[in-house]
């Protein structure tokens, strides 16, 4: 939106000419009888209606950039006491397991499960801070701690399997998301984690990394995806199998109470989402927000111009001389 603040500038608009009417005249020169008219007579009173015409113009931008003209981008709203909360998603490579079935009977991969359901909880956390942590054989912050909730979507949507490795640095994703609160100032901290499997690599065991989630008072909410029963056929014989036979539930369910928060257990997409709208109510979104509206300030465009005139007219002054 664009607006002048200092509108009533433009009532200036009418100074020079007030000025050229209501002074006095100076007296006009004595006459010079000549005997012919010097030759350019006619383009030099040409060129004066011009110096008048661009005069006019150059004072008309001088009082557009006195009445400071701005643009208003559109508005941001934001949250004087938001949370801070890292999703930390496992990448090892059975996450590839499609075990998880749809309501309509479709099975697909866990990673695409964890997507989808993320994907729609992102867009829900209005006023908090996101970021986004991936591990596998080891960890690294994808998304930096950001309001820009799109931004956080989009850098989930791409996460591919293999990218990290195909091991489960479930110590190292904590540790990473942690360090990164340590400069924050958000009264609330919270990881949501989510898993398929138990520790397998890393530097970092999980229970010293809640050991230090906790002195940080950061919350940490676990999740273990996964199936419990999957039909696995052969050429000659089909059998039930458990495809999460290596989730640990143990160290899962003992890293959220070190935190004070919850683990939970999510066999399909569906109880996925319930899950993500359990925490939603465990963690509710402050509704408490603040409008901030971006201003550019557009003066210097119409000031510059006034310049750019001036320059002109003083070179046609001096050739008109």
């Amino acid at each position: 939106m664009f607006e002048f603040l200092w509108l009533w500038a433009l009532i200036l608009l009418p100074l020079p000419y007030l000025v050229y009417r209501l002074m006095p005249s100076t007296p006009p020169p004595s006459a010079i009888p000549l005997p012919k008219l010097p030759d350019g007579l006619g383009q030099k009173q040409q060129r004066s209606r011009w110096l008048a015409v661009l005069m006019s113009i150059g004072w008309i931008f001088l009082l557009l950039a006195m009445a400071r003209p701005v643009w208003y981008g559109d508005p941001i709203e934001i949250n004087p006491d938001h949370r801070d909360m890292l999703l930390a998603v496992d990448l090892s490579g059975s996450m590839s397991m499609e075990d998880m079935i749809t309501p309509q009977g479709e099975a697909i991969d866990r990673l695409t499960a964890v997507k989808s359901v993320l994907h729609d909880f992102i867009g829900k956390r209005k006023g908090d801070r996101l970021g986004l942590v991936l591990f596998a054989n080891h960890a690294y912050l994808q998304t930096p701690l950001t309001f820009d909730r799109h931004t956080v979507q989009q850098q989930l949507d791409r996460t591919v399997l293999g990218l990290i490795g195909q091991s489960t640095a479930i110590g190292e994703g904590l540790g990473v998301a942690t360090r990164t609160f340590i400069d924050g100032d958000a009264p609330q901290r919270v990881i949501i984690l989510l898993s398929d499997g138990a520790n397998t690599a890393g530097v970092i065991d999980p229970i010293e990394a809640a050991e230090l989630a906790a002195r940080s008072n950061v919350t940490i909410y676990t999740v273990g995806v996964g199936a419990e029963e999957m039909e696995q056929r052969s050429f000659f014989i089909s059998r039930t199998v458990n495809p999460s036979q290596d989730l640990d539930e143990r160290t899962l369910t003992q890293i959220a109470e070190m935190t004070g928060g919850q683990y939970f257990r999510a066999r399909n997409p569906q109880e996925l989402e319930n899950i993500y709208q359990m925490i939603d109510q465990l963690e509710p979104v402050n509704q408490a927000q603040q409008t901030w509206r971006p201003r550019q300030e557009l003066f210097r465009f119409p000031l510059a111009a006034a310049l750019l005139l001036s320059v002109v007219i003083v070179v046609m002054r001096k050739r008109n001389g």
